[in-house]
């Protein structure tokens, strides 16, 4: 029984993960995903590529994250299960690197170790697979 429990909250999109970068396959970020309020929210605990300043800022946000901190903030809000599916959607996702927020669908795929994340405006979007933290 306490194994059936395990398995089932590893389906779920609840932990930390791993964010790839589509180009050129380096992880990026740690995000964490929670839940609050009965839908599943998300944040940047950090950001993995030496390159990249630790303190910068969303300078290309328009809503109330315009101008803080990268690291710490929400980039998914509101995402909610589908009834008899293993598929959180209906939120939103903010890409941080230029301030805009998609329509999000996500998938726990491969016994929940991967995320499948998809950001879309209208039908135009793309696929990340997020790798979860252990």
């Amino acid at each position: 029984m306490m194994f059936a429990g395990h398995a089932f909250a590893q389906m779920s999109p609840v932990g930390t993960w791993r964010s790839v970068d589509d180009k050129t396959g380096e992880f990026k970020a740690e995000i964490r995903i929670f839940e609050s309020g009965g839908a599943l929210n998300g944040r940047i605990e950090k950001l993995l590529r030496t390159h990249v300043k630790q303190d910068q800022t969303c300078d290309e946000c328009t809503d109330d994250r315009k101008g803080q901190r990268v690291v710490g903030m929400e980039i998914i809000r509101g995402a909610k299960k589908a009834e008899g599916k293993d598929v959180w959607e209906n939120g939103k996702i903010l890409d941080p690197e230029n301030g805009k927020e998609y329509a999000l669908r996500m998938t726990p795929v491969d016994n929940g170790s991967k995320l499948e994340v998809r950001g879309s405006i209208l039908f135009i979007g793309r696929t990340q697979t997020w790798v979860r933290v252990q």
